[in-house]
């Protein structure tokens, strides 16, 4: 069991012992001969507990209580009391003590009595992962039919075991989030945490106090102490969205945090230590951003690691229908009602559509659609009217493209469709599949 703890003690013989032993059983231990000492390393240092003797020159157990709580009320402390000392041990836990233990005591109680609170913190940390994280669960609707996005299956499937970084790429609405989702609980830390941030949607102050958290005074409103989302979910995964949007300030201390596994929150003093796996995306072209100085190189680096292009709807038509009586099924749940497909007209509609909002804007589509209708079936009335318009092409010299050009683009689209079925792409477009290849060649 691994954790980091103080102790302070002024005699120094078992100041010796203790860390001996405790050392012996795995933890990392750092040793301050009384309660100022204690406190200066505290202020430098990151501890999970400290272990500290009630008596002790200068500065007591007491008095050292009081001032880490004052700091960081979530730290845990258990005080060591003298034979028969019962008030102190209560005033102790008054005043914010995890645990006491009363001398003499034997290493085995002491041992339970860590283990303990560690397993109280480990409890905690995940309660706040998942306050954080509401409305996560790990039933994912992932559609994957397109030959394109199998691809993208393949790839999820050979990291599963490995902790890389990785960065996804696309358009927006793709599914980069659920794609993040599916990597995170497809992975070694899939009962770990798993939290999200979307970078654009914050000031670089307030982006930073999220990630890094605060120190109580840190800033004007920041009047009690705040872990960031990096502390919380350290041991799983942060997936940060709109990672282009991030500031260079942020950038190099982020940077900072994948290199050297510590950080320091806003306002502090104290590195602290964590184990984060990174997933990163953008719908942005980074190497260009990179190019003019908006975004690090070298951060860019430390993200992708593996590098996931998701494609837009329009390049995987082979997922419309699925996507399609998915929502279709998960949006009559919602409403209450007992709608069971689509009418031909409806699915042709959505079929030609160019989808500029892909899986998202298909999804609030079918929404739209399931609140309007008043049938068992999807008709095209229901639909938005936007995306019954034909799509007119304007036409110019510059931009006249031959009849050959026409057929073969038409094909290909048609290919696409049925998932590059060649004999059913030629059966739709009523030739054979030699004509249907010299098209293609053309």
């Amino acid at each position: 069991m691994s954790g980091r703890i103080l102790i302070a003690e002024d005699e120094a013989i078992s100041l010796k012992h203790l860390t001996y032993a405790l050392e012996k059983e795995g933890y990392a231990v750092t040793g301050a001969k009384d309660g100022m000492e204690a406190f200066s390393l505290y202020e430098k240092n990151a501890f999970d507990i400290v272990v500290a003797d009630i008596k002790m020159p200068g500065m007591d157990g007491l008095t050292l209580l009081e001032k880490i709580k004052e700091k960081d009320p979530d730290m845990d402390v258990i005080i060591i009391t003298g034979f028969g000392s019962i008030e102190s041990a209560v005033e102790a836990m008054k005043k914010g003590a995890s645990e006491y233990i009363t001398k003499p005591f034997n290493l085995d109680e002491l041992h339970i009595k860590i283990a303990k609170v560690l397993e109280k913190k480990r409890i905690e940390k995940e309660n706040a992962a998942l306050r954080v994280t509401l409305g996560i669960d790990r039933e994912f609707p992932f559609i994957a039919k397109s030959r394109t996005m199998q691809r993208v299956v393949e790839v999820i499937k050979s990291i599963t075991g490995s902790d890389c970084n990785v960065l996804l790429t696309g358009e927006s609405g793709v599914g980069k989030g659920l794609v993040a989702k599916i990597i995170h609980h497809s992975s070694t830390r899939k009962e770990r945490p798993f939290l999200a941030l979307n970078c654009a949607v914050f000031t670089e102050e307030l982006l930073a106090s999220e990630l890094f958290g605060h120190e109580k005074g840190a800033f004007t409103g920041a009047v009690s102490m705040k872990k960031g989302l990096l502390e919380i979910a350290d041991t799983g995964t942060l997936f940060l969205d709109e990672i282009a949007e991030m500031s260079p300030t942020i950038q190099a201390k982020l940077l900072k945090v994948i290199e050297d596994r510590e950080f320091i929150r806003v306002g502090g003093t104290r590195p602290l230590r964590v184990d984060v796996r990174f997933i990163a995306a953008t719908n942005q072209n980074l190497t260009a951003i990179i190019k003019e100085g908006k975004f690090r190189e070298d951060l860019y680096y430390r993200l992708n690691v593996m590098d996931i292009y998701i494609p837009p709807l329009r390049e995987r038509r082979g997922d419309i229908v699925p996507l399609t009586q998915h929502f279709l099924q998960k949006y009559s749940r919602k409403e209450n009602k007992k709608i069971t497909s689509f009418s031909k007209e409806a699915m042709d509609t959505l079929m030609s559509y160019g989808f500029p909002g892909n899986v998202r804007e298909l999804e609030n589509i079918i929404e739209r659609a399931v609140i309007l209708e008043k049938s068992s079936i999807i008709h095209a009335e229901s639909l938005p009217q936007t995306i019954k318009l034909f799509d007119v092409e304007t036409i110019s010299p510059n931009k006249v493209r031959t009849i050959d050009e026409l057929n073969r683009e038409y094909a290909e689209k048609v290919l696409d469709f049925v998932d590059h079925n060649r004999s059913k792409a030629a059966e739709l477009l009523g030739i054979s599949r030699t004509s249907l290849w010299r098209i293609l060649k053309k």
